[in-house]
């Protein structure tokens, strides 16, 4: 049995193969992804229904797993506000720095090669897609028993 809260073996499998630097696109449900994610990541569908599960609800249980370094979301057109996801993800990633892209930017850098991983939600929000970058595991956190 894993001592992590992530199970899902896809993922992990994904995650495992990743390294620092390579990202991990988290999705809403209107997000294109069958269109806008690299070539090479793999895709991993969590959306059995409208709101199961959302974005905010799969990064607490990924961050459990993998180390952050930077994160960026997707924002509207100027003018209009800052959709609520986006301040819930600053404070559940802080401090890691977490930046902003527009819609076409964003999907620009989906469809990185560097992308390893795309996880489509069921989150209805607008705009709650979150894209994350590996960082480095510090040093001297292997648990031994």
């Amino acid at each position: 049995m894993l001592l992590t809260d992530l199970l899902h073996p896809g993922i992990l499998e994904a995650l495992a193969g990743a390294g620092h630097g390579a990202r991990v696109l988290l999705a809403d449900g209107h997000y294109p992804a069958s269109t806008a994610t690299g070539d090479r990541a793999r895709t991993v569908h969590l959306n059995l229904a409208p709101g199961l599960l959302d974005v905010t609800t799969v990064l607490d249980v990924l961050t459990t797993a993998l180390p952050v370094e930077s994160a960026h979301v997707m924002v509207p057109p100027d003018g209009a506000p800052e959709p609520p996801a986006i301040g819930e993800y600053r404070a559940r990633l802080a401090p890691v720095p977490v930046g902003t892209l527009g819609r076409f930017e964003f999907y620009d850098a989906a469809r990185s090669p560097d992308l390893a991983l795309a996880i489509v939600t069921a989150d209805v929000r607008t705009y709650a897609n979150l894209l994350l970058t590996i960082g480095v595991r510090a040093e001297g956190t292997l648990t031994t028993r």
